[in-house]
């Protein structure tokens, strides 16, 4: 698994270094325990996504969830806790994605693919104008959020001392955002139809 490690300088137990992240918040103490396991992990994830990128993608989100839910439950085991959050996460995962069919299409389906179409090109300045439309029309701090996030390629870390928003909220913010703006486009696309 290519994620970056920190080679583990501790000997402390699972429940001590739980304790201590619980205690302080340290995120290096949560990361120096979750590399313990983030193998276990990624192996689990495979199993249930089938796919390796989405696994290392749930990698991270379960991280992400880490962070938060290990403050809210006592735990005495870590590790079998880990992966009963692992298994939960993928299962969440699957339960979403079920209904959502991909078909994939061979590249020499259409007549040539490096030709640009008129129609396309005036389909994707369309799509740009409805883009800019709808993000006019989000919350003043989605449109700040979703702007530097996507179109400035800003981190939530820098968005937070950008703005002074919580990082939590940055994070709100961003996925309400998408949403609002998928919604809006969507709208527009079949009011135009």
């Amino acid at each position: 698994m290519a994620f970056i490690r920190e080679k583990d300088i501790t000997n402390r137990t699972d429940a001590e270094l739980v304790t201590q992240y619980r205690a302080a918040g340290d995120l290096t103490v949560l990361s120096q325990l979750y590399q313990r396991y983030m193998d276990l992990v990624y192996g689990l994830c495979i199993k249930y996504l089938k796919d390796t990128e989405t696994a290392k993608d749930a990698v991270i989100n379960i991280y992400e969830e880490l962070v938060v839910k290990l403050k809210q439950h006592e735990v005495s085991n870590f590790k079998s806790w880990l992966f009963t959050l692992s298994r939960n996460h993928c299962l969440m995962q699957l339960r979403k994605e079920k209904g959502k069919h991909t078909v994939e299409i061979a590249d020499d389906f259409m007549q040539n693919s490096e030709m640009l179409h008129l129609d396309e090109v005036k389909n994707k300045e369309e799509q740009l104008n409805s883009m800019e439309d709808c993000l006019e029309k989000l919350a003043e701090e989605q449109k700040t959020c979703v702007t530097l996030f996507y179109l400035q390629g800003k981190c939530y870390n820098d968005i937070t001392e950008l703005t002074g928003i919580e990082w939590n909220k940055v994070r709100s913010y961003i996925q309400n955002g998408r949403r609002n703006l998928k919604l809006c486009m969507e709208n527009k696309l079949e009011a135009d139809s």
